[in-house]
C-alpha cells in the first residue's frame, strides 16, 4: 500500500524539466479554461436558440429547433472528432486553430443544445400574458424579451443552468481523446509512465469533484443574488 501512495512522485522530474505536480496543476487549469469557455460559448448560443424558438415566427422557431435537435442528437465525442478532424479538412482556416478551440466549440454547441431547451422552458413558464403587457405598453418583441420575458426566464432556469455547468466541466473529460492535456489527459499518461495508477486516478478524481463543487458554490451566489426579494416566500 505505502508503495501505492508514494506522494513523492509528484515531486519527480518527468525528464523535461517539469515535475508531475506542476504538469497535474497545468492540466486542472486547462480543464477549467475548457470548462468556462465552453460554458461561455453555451450560454451565449444555447440562450439565443431558445429565444428564436419561442418567437412568433415559424423560421426563427425552426431554426432554433433545427439547431437543437442537431446538436443534442449527435453524441458528444463524435463532435469532438468532427470538429477536430472533418472541419479543418472541409475548411483550411480551422487548421490554424488550436486543438483546445476546436475543442471548447464542439463542447459548447453539444451543450447549447441543452440551455436552448431550458431557456425555452424557462420562457414558457410564464404566463402568456406577460409577453402582451410588455407589447401593450410600448415595447417593442425584443425589448419584451429583454426587458420583461428574460429576467423572470433566467431565474427560473438557474437551477437547471447549475448542473449543466457542472457538467460541462465533466465533458471536458473527453478532450483527452484529441490529446488536449487536461486532466483525463493526464491521468491516462501519468498513471502510465510512473505506474501508479490508482493514486493518480485518485488525485485526478478529487480535482474533478473540487472544480465541479465550487462551480456548483458559485452558480448558488448567482442564483441567490438573483432571487427577487420574497418572491420564494409567499411574497412575504
Amino acid at each position: 500500500m505505502s508503495s501505492t501512495w508514494d506522494w513523492q512522485i509528484f515531486l519527480r522530474d518527468r525528464g523535461d524539466g517539469i515535475t508531475y505536480l506542476q504538469w497535474l496543476m497545468s492540466a486542472w487549469g486547462w480543464t477549467a479554461t475548457v470548462g468556462v469557455l465552453a460554458f461561455v460559448v453555451a450560454m451565449i448560443i444555447g440562450s439565443l436558440m431558445g429565444i428564436l424558438r419561442t418567437t412568433p415566427s415559424r423560421l426563427l422557431a425552426a431554426i432554433g429547433n433545427i439547431w437543437t435537435e442537431l446538436f443534442r442528437n449527435i453524441p458528444l465525442l463524435v463532435q469532438i472528432f468532427l470538429w477536430y478532424h472533418v472541419m479543418p479538412a472541409l475548411f483550411p482556416a480551422f487548421q490554424k486553430l488550436p486543438g483546445v478551440i476546436l475543442v471548447i466549440f464542439a463542447l459548447g454547441f453539444f451543450t447549447s443544445a441543452r440551455i436552448s431547451e431550458q431557456v425555452k422552458a424557462g420562457i414558457e413558464a410564464l404566463p402568456k400574458g406577460q409577453r402582451y403587457a410588455g407589447l401593450a405598453m410600448g415595447f417593442s418583441l425584443p425589448q419584451t424579451y429583454r426587458f420583461i420575458l428574460l429576467p423572470m426566464a433566467f431565474r427560473i432556469v438557474i437551477p437547471p443552468l447549475t448542473s449543466e455547468a457542472m457538467n460541462v466541466i465533466k465533458n471536458s473529460s473527453v478532450a483527452f481523446t484529441v490529446s488536449v492535456a487536461e486532466l483525463a489527459f493526464f491521468f491516462q499518461q501519468a498513471g502510465e509512465e510512473t505506474s501508479k495508477p490508482v493514486m493518480i486516478f485518485t488525485v485526478a478524481t478529487l480535482l474533478y469533484i473540487l472544480t465541479t463543487f465550487v462551480v456548483n458554490r458559485l452558480m448558488l451566489v448567482v442564483e441567490k443574488k438573483a432571487q427577487i426579494p420574497g418572491m420564494l416566500m409567499g411574497g412575504k
